[in-house]
């Protein structure tokens, strides 16, 4: 195994250290942004993870997958594909949701203030600008959830700028709210009235990996949900129907993967079918 004074990375030995504490690593270049893709892996070529889309490492051997590169594997963090990239590496990053955390990013002062009164004490690490607040426990990442505030936990990196301060706390109720997205308003169809591209049973919009993506995001957004499990799933259904609602396609095989999911939550089967009613009803389907 090639050893870590061997790659002349001063970083290396801070990522050792937290991979052996079973937090995934990565190099971060300048700019605090991950390497770009590999020859083998630009547009998506490899066989690893394309578009990055779901939760879980990458096949590929090299750094270029970002968040999807994250690994506690040493053999891997000093194997030959990763040593120019630690050569040029300005920082270590890491990906929270890998090590079950999750960073709330508050970028100024404000932002702090605000965390202050709106969530629960945990360990905080002071950034270039604000703070970082480090909760025990993964959600979906999102940024902007209000002014100057980021959350990065699955599917997401952070930079590691050491241990922080104070009892990290577990991750609250008030900060999963902050990345439900709302669902956007639809106006019902007038009465009477079929929507374009609902004559012949196609979607307008559909492409062959689009609907099957939004299905797995929906899936993805009940499984993860810790509380406020009703709302999750009305709003998720009600997330759905106003995109594929009025085009015909979708199919009773997606209605039951949504089931499926809100059922894994501790739904019933008459929960669900009244949620997916309340969404038609609300879109006027």
């Amino acid at each position: 195994m090639t050893q870590p004074t061997d790659i002349q990375g001063e970083h290396l030995p801070t990522a050792l250290s937290l991979a052996a504490s079973g937090v995934p690593v990565l190099p971060l270049r300048a700019g605090k942004v991950p390497f770009g893709n590999c020859t083998a892996c630009a547009d998506n070529g490899c066989s690893g993870r394309p578009n990055m889309k779901t939760p879980g490492p990458c096949r590929c051997p090299g750094v270029c997958h970002a968040w999807a590169a994250a690994t506690t594997d040493p053999a891997v963090i000093v194997s030959p594909p990763w040593a120019a990239a630690w050569r040029r590496a300005v920082c270590v990053g890491y990906h929270p949701g890998g090590a079950g955390l999750t960073v709330v990013d508050l970028d100024n002062a404000d932002a702090i203030a605000w965390a202050r009164t709106a969530l629960p004490a945990t360990r905080t690490v002071p950034t270039t600008r604000g703070e970082h607040w480090i909760y025990r426990g993964a959600m979906a990442s999102r940024n902007a959830v209000r002014p100057g505030v980021d959350i990065k936990s699955n599917m997401a990196y952070a930079r590691w700028l050491g241990p922080g301060t104070g009892v990290m706390a577990a991750l609250p109720d008030a900060v999963r709210a902050l990345a439900v997205k709302e669902p956007p308003t639809v106006r019902p169809a007038p009465a009477g009235v079929m929507p374009a591209g609902a004559r012949d049973g196609e979607c307008r919009h559909r492409t062959p990996a689009y609907l099957d993506r939004g299905i797995a995001m929906a899936e993805q957004r009940i499984t993860e949900a810790s509380s406020a499990v009703h709302a999750t799933v009305y709003r998720t259904f009600l997330a759905v129907l106003s995109t594929h609602g009025r085009c015909g396609c979708l199919t009773d095989t997606h209605v039951a993967r949504l089931f499926t999911a809100a059922q894994s939550k501790g739904e019933t089967p008459r929960h669900c079918a009244d949620a997916w009613t309340n969404a038609r009803t609300t879109l006027g389907l």
